[in-house]
């Protein structure tokens, strides 16, 4: 049995349990920043409605509400207490060009960040710590919400047969995508730590 499948069964007892409202609290607490089988609940779902279980329009706009809520939630938890944290490994300038980087080309990572463990944990969080503009942080969010939900509710319910291939796809890139974003953090971090004067002085030198 395959690593999907396996998870796939095991979310079953939620599912005939609680329904719908399992599929909500997974999306809605990942997008708080707890790991959570949100993705996973909501192709087993899926796979359900496929097979008359449950109504797929009512289980889409379950999910879409809850992917949307729940970075807006993770959004205003940023707010509140992840830019104080900045403040304490970054300097002014490295936040203030940080947060001028975000709000520039967060949208991006806002919008198509679910599409990574890790990312759609943490996208909401990191938009609101950074100041992400709440209109434009809003629209990207729903729109990824809307966008993530069609991929695995609806492609899913229309693929049944071929869901396990489709998604073998996906794990196969992770670890690209992972090592990827492990090289950004680390980037990110050592930037974060280097004076300010450093980029000058190496900027000077170059010219």
């Amino acid at each position: 049995m395959s690593d999907l499948s396996q998870h796939l069964e095991s979310v079953q007892p939620l599912l005939h349990r609680w329904g719908y409202l399992a599929v909500f609290v997974a999306i809605f607490v990942e997008g708080c920043g707890i790991p959570a089988p949100g993705q996973t609940l909501l192709i087993a779902a899926a796979l359900l409605a496929a097979r008359g279980e449950l109504w797929l329009g009512l289980l889409l706009a379950t999910a879409v509400c809850a992917a949307a809520a729940g970075n807006l939630t993770g959004y205003a938890i940023g707010r509140l207490g992840g830019h104080r944290v900045l403040e304490r490994i970054a300097s002014p300038q490295r936040l203030a060009q940080m947060e001028s980087l975000f709000e520039r080309r967060g949208g991006v990572v806002v919008g198509f960040g679910r599409f990574l463990d890790g990312l759609r944990q943490l996208a909401g969080i990191a938009a609101g710590s950074l100041n992400m503009d709440l209109a434009t942080f809003f629209a990207w969010n729903l729109g990824g919400a809307l966008i993530w939900v069609a991929f695995w509710g609806g492609g899913a319910f229309l693929f049944e047969r071929h869901v396990t291939q489709l998604s073998a796809v996906f794990h196969h890139l992770r670890p690209l995508a992972l090592g990827l974003a492990v090289i950004g953090l680390v980037v990110g971090l050592r930037w974060l730590r280097r004076p300010p004067d450093a980029d000058a002085t190496t900027h000077d030198a170059a010219r």
